[in-house]
C-alpha cells in the first residue's frame, strides 16, 4: 500500500520486463550467427567424404584441364659412415641415388594405385633430385611432377619423395638400420583453383 513501494515494484517490474526483452532479442540472433557457422564449416569440408561421412572419389568430370605442376621434398638422415659408401658406390646393392630416383619416377606413375581416391593422371613429365648433404649425413629429395588435367599432381610429388626415401632405406638397411625419413612435405602447387608455397 504505501506509494514509494507501490512506486518501487513498477520501477523494478519495467526494469525486468526490459531484461527480457534485451534476451529476446539476442537469442533471436544466435540461430543466424549458428547459419552462417555452418556455411563456413560447410566451405571447409573434406572433398574426399561425401554428406553421409562415407569416404568418396570426387568428381573432375565437369573441370577443364589445365597445366598443374607440384613440387615435394623429404630426407633420408643417416649415419656419416653410410654417406661415404653411397657416394663411393660401395653399397652392396648398387649405386643407391640412381635406383632410388628411378623408384620415385616409377611410383609417381602409380599413385592412383596405392592411394585409393587419387585419380589416375596422364604425367607429362616427372623428376626426381637427390643431394648428399655431408654437414648432417643426409640425402635430400626433390620431386617435381606436371600435368595437364582437370586435377593436381601433390599426390604424385608426394608418393615420388617416399618411395624414392624407402628406396634408399632399403638399399642401404643392411649397413644403416638406425637410417630415418622425415620431412616429406609438399613444397608448392601451381594451376587449378588457387596456387600454394610453403613458408621456408
Amino acid at each position: 500500500g504505501h506509494p514509494l513501494n507501490e512506486e518501487a515494484d513498477s520501477v523494478a517490474f519495467e526494469e525486468s520486463q526490459a531484461r527480457a526483452g534485451r534476451k529476446t532479442k539476442i537469442e533471436a540472433r544466435q540461430p543466424s550467427c549458428g547459419r552462417d557457422q555452418s556455411q563456413k564449416d560447410k566451405t571447409k569440408s573434406l572433398t574426399h567424404v561425401d554428406q553421409s561421412g562415407r569416404a568418396s572419389m570426387v568428381d573432375v568430370g565437369g573441370k577443364a584441364p589445365t597445366r598443374r605442376v607440384a613440387v615435394a621434398e623429404g630426407r633420408v638422415v643417416t649415419k656419416p659412415e653410410t654417406i661415404r659408401l653411397i657416394r663411393e658406390n660401395a653399397i652392396r646393392k648398387g649405386d643407391v641415388l640412381s635406383v632410388a630416383r628411378v623408384a620415385g619416377i616409377m611410383a609417381a606413375k602409380r599413385s592412383s594405385e596405392l592411394i585409393p581416391l587419387c585419380h589416375p593422371l596422364p604425367l607429362d613429365l616427372v623428376t626426381v633430385e637427390l643431394t648428399i648433404d655431408e654437414s648432417d649425413s643426409s640425402i635430400q629429395i626433390e620431386a617435381m611432377a606436371s600435368t595437364t588435367s582437370p586435377t593436381g599432381v601433390e599426390m604424385e610429388a608426394l608418393t615420388a619423395v617416399t618411395v624414392t626415401a624407402l628406396t634408399v632405406y632399403d638399399m642401404c638397411k643392411a649397413v644403416d638400420r638406425s637410417m630415418r625419413i622425415e620431412h616429406v612435405r609438399l613444397l608448392s602447387k601451381s594451376g587449378g583453383k588457387s596456387d600454394f608455397t610453403v613458408d621456408r
